[in-house]
């Protein structure tokens, strides 16, 4: 083993025992300024290994900071990408579900879109490819979480501390029916969601501010993971999560969220979701 992937190994078995541990750590760039984000995606394979290695079965990724609205407030410039788990991804009913917090460090809430995928992508399709490529859509919450204290990082650090993935609360599944793939890569491109917490609404967001939809923000993945020759390319069968639509928020036992979906897709079938943490 060379000394990246050496390096790679301990930086993951660190991380994977602070996620268990619920608890935090000082950020890897402060301790080494030479950490970058190829040293952070070796972390992201290092950490798939030793989780598949106890069991845990993957079950697609997440894509991080497609929304460009957020990139100030946390001090990037481009989106990552993390990997989910059939454990940390949980279907819940759209008209109500409860999810306890317990085991996440400093847990925030983001509504967004997931495809699951009938087929593999290849780089360079446009949208109305991918499309082709993508089974079925639905609205889903991921609770994200910092195992970096205040959320004070720096991109590789989002990378390698799991890509800030906690959970992913995932609704009703639509397929895409033959014929409609036009419509449904026309509506993903104009829509709105209002999040709420007890019923007060604390932001909108549209489409357009997830790297201008979320079939973009695939395309962006397909074309980032084609250059990561440690990670597998996308496969049928995986969950794709494209980023959150509004600014993402804390989240606390007791509080109520709500979203409101907006545009043709809620006209296709995707509906807004309330969930009560505890």
């Amino acid at each position: 083993m060379d000394a990246a992937a050496d390096a790679a190994e301990i930086i993951a078995a660190e991380v994977l025992a602070v996620l268990d541990g619920a608890k935090q750590i000082a950020p890897f760039t402060g301790r080494d300024p030479d950490f970058d984000l190829p040293a952070a995606y070796r972390v992201t394979a290092a950490l798939r290994r030793l989780r598949v290695a106890r069991g845990e079965r993957p079950a697609g990724r997440k894509i991080g900071f497609t929304n460009r609205r957020i990139w100030e407030e946390y001090g990037v410039r481009a989106p990552i990408w993390g990997d989910m788990y059939a454990g940390t991804v949980r279907e819940v009913a759209p008209e109500g579900a409860e999810f306890g917090l317990s085991g996440l460090s400093e847990p925030k809430i983001e509504p967004e879109i997931a495809f699951g995928l009938a087929r593999a992508p290849e780089p360079g399709m446009d949208e109305a490819a991918l499309m082709g490529c993508v089974g079925w859509v639905a609205h889903g919450i991921e609770v994200v979480q910092s195992v970096y204290p205040g959320w004070r990082f720096r991109a590789p650090d989002t990378v390698a501390g799991a890509g800030m993935h906690g959970a992913y609360l995932i609704g009703p599944r639509h397929e895409i029916a033959p014929g409609e793939a036009e419509r449904w890569r026309a509506a993903l491109a104009d829509f709105s969601i209002t999040l709420l917490r007890d019923g007060e609404a604390v932001d909108t967001g549209h489409a357009s501010a997830v790297l201008d939809g979320p079939l973009s923000a695939l395309r962006h993945f397909v074309a980032l993971l084609a250059g990561d020759p440690e990670s597998p390319p996308l496969a049928a069968g995986e969950i794709v999560t494209t980023g959150t639509v509004t600014r993402a928020f804390d989240v606390a036992p007791g509080e109520e969220w709500q979203t409101l979906v907006e545009g043709e897709v809620q006209s296709l079938g995707v509906q807004g979701m309330k969930v009560l943490f505890n």
